[in-house]
């Protein structure tokens, strides 16, 4: 096995061990039994402020249209999230974010916070500052699918 190929092998274990943590901490610290998929649905919602087709929103999400219809729904049920039929089209539908919505993105942001903090003040800002410009580039290139 050439250097190269060691060392992509050791970035890739180390992200996919790193997100496997990393989740598993916040859907520790999540309120209300909600999942970060919801959590991440409501944040794009809130941060957005327009509505979003749930088409939009699973391309946003890299999910198929179904795994996105299945999270609406749970947030749909929770009260989180307004479903409508589009005006201008009658196939789609237009997704917002309700006050209670606002309110459990606010909790879950709430709870989250201190973890993530404690995490970047222990690596420190510096280590921080350097890596995040190679994981934007990383994710650019996972998104457009090159290789380049």
């Amino acid at each position: 096995m050439s250097d190269s190929a060691a060392l992509a092998i050791t970035l890739f274990s180390e992200l996919l061990t790193a997100d496997q943590l990393l989740r598993n901490r916040l859907t520790r610290v999540l309120p209300n039994k909600m999942e970060i998929s919801h959590f991440s649905v409501l944040n794009q919602l809130a941060r957005g402020g327009a509505e979003k087709t749930p088409a939009q929103l699973a391309k946003a999400f890299h999910v198929t249209r179904g795994a996105m219809t299945n999270t609406l729904g749970k947030l749909e049920a929770a009260g989180y999230v307004h479903i409508r039929p589009d005006w201008d089209d009658a196939r789609r539908k237009q997704v917002s974010i309700s006050p209670a919505g606002l309110s459990a993105r606010d909790a879950a942001l709430a709870a989250i916070t201190p973890l993530i903090s404690e995490m970047v003040e222990e690596l420190g800002d510096t280590k921080v500052r350097a890596a995040i410009p190679v994981l934007r580039e990383l994710r650019l290139k996972l998104e457009t699918g090159g290789s380049d």
